[in-house]
């Protein structure tokens, strides 16, 4: 095994973490104070994160990425904190994280004094959580052990030409070291079927592939919108197939080995294509309402590190996994720099070779492994969304 790494921590599965996070997961909107009032006193050590499920009642999509981002290598501990009342199995929740040798503790408002009592309770659960962390062994990581996803969000008119493919260069290059990458957005590939086909590692997944854009395609026909915002025209993009084309340089130029849905985790090295868009009829205006709910979806299927490719510009981070920004345009950069961590628009002023910032990409993420910050984590971004995808709740729950 190559290494990088002599600081990743073990996890009882086998996996190995580059992060050491308590998660504390609010249950129900109804316990989100409470939540954030237990993980404020720690917000400037990082290492205590909040996630919230805003709904009384869970569905399948939802209690998935719950559960994958609980036991996520990244994630060390995890406190649920519930009102006591709301639909989600908090018991099964905790179980789940508990066998996979996460330390596991549950706070239910309605049985603990209510806000204040549950927060002097939840804050002295966090201290326990603490020393329990220091207990993981550190081991040795290489990238044949890494996943990293990819998204791209502000896009503009450098963006296909710049940021987009430095990072399919940077897939390309972890691939060949044994990695396993994730692309996403099908909303974003539309017109790129007959491209796409043509490198998938049979006709099965070469079927796949095109089928999921296909189902993107349809849902936002019939939903009557597209992944097509204002700012991407004030940025220069005319169409969504140029869109498109910008959006598929992420993918590199590797064969591509499977198309997962959020939440699956690919088990050999190669790379993804992650479906967005639920199976069934359109039931919700959009398949993923912001970027940061797309990268709750990489960060359940095991993604490690995040690559944010942004032209326009966006500050956005994420609780679990660290964010790497790289910048598209050179003026973008220039104006946000201490939030952009890699500046692709090099490549247009002419400084950079597309192939010296996909190294640099690649070098990003190596030192990250190690123990280095992001900007977005050094800036205390910890932002994440999750919302209902699929059927909106289990019958048995509804007593429909």
């Amino acid at each position: 095994m190559e290494i990088i790494t002599e600081k990743a921590y073990l996890r009882a599965d086998g996996r190995k973490g580059i992060r050491n996070i308590t998660l504390v997961v609010a249950l129900v909107e109804c316990a989100r104070h409470v939540a954030e009032q237990i993980v404020r006193p720690y917000e400037e050590q990082g290492d205590v994160h909040l996630m919230v499920w805003s709904g009384c009642y869970p569905n399948d999509y939802s209690q998935k990425i719950i559960s994958n981002i609980a036991k996520h290598p990244n994630t060390g501990a995890v406190l649920f904190v519930s009102l006591g009342c709301e639909g989600m199995n908090r018991t099964a929740l905790a179980e789940m994280a508990n066998n996979s040798g996460r330390w596991t503790e549950t706070l239910v408002i309605q049985e603990n004094g209510g806000t204040s009592s549950t927060i002097a309770k939840g804050r002295a659960l966090i201290e326990q959580a603490k020393e329990v962390k220091k207990s993981f062994e550190r081991v040795n990581m290489g990238m044949d052990e890494l996943i990293v996803g990819t998204i791209c969000g502000g896009s503009d008119a450098t963006s296909g030409i710049t940021a987009n493919p430095a990072v399919g260069g940077a897939f390309d290059l972890m691939i060949s070291r044994g990695a396993r990458c994730i692309f996403e957005e099908t909303g974003e590939l539309i017109g790129c079927e007959e491209r796409i086909r043509p490198r998938a590692i049979n006709e099965e997944v070469g079927d796949a592939l095109v089928k999921s854009i296909q189902k993107a395609s349809y849902y936002y026909e019939l939903m009557g919108h597209g992944s097509f915002a204002p700012g991407n025209a004030d940025g220069g993009l005319t169409t969504v197939e140029e869109k498109s084309l910008g959006s598929y340089c992420k993918s590199g130029d590797s064969p591509i080995s499977g198309v997962i849905a959020p939440g699956d985790i690919p088990e050999a090295t190669g790379l993804y294509l992650m479906d967005v868009v639920p199976e069934g009829e359109p039931r919700f205006g959009f398949p993923n309402i912001n970027d940061s709910s797309e990268i709750m979806e990489l960060i359940a299927s095991g993604s490690h590190i995040i690559l944010f490719t942004t032209g326009r510009g966006s500050v956005v981070g994420s609780i679990v996994s660290p964010v790497i920004k790289v910048c598209a345009n050179p003026k973008t950069y220039e104006n946000l720099s201490e939030d952009m961590d890699i500046n692709a628009g090099s490549i247009l002023t002419g400084e950079k070779t597309l192939l010296q910032v996909s190294e640099e990409i690649v070098l990003k993420v190596e030192g990250l492994m190690k123990g280095e910050q992001s900007l977005s984590e050094a800036l205390g971004h910890r932002e994440s969304v999750l919302l209902y995808k699929g059927e909106m709740a289990q019958k048995t729950l509804c007593g429909m």
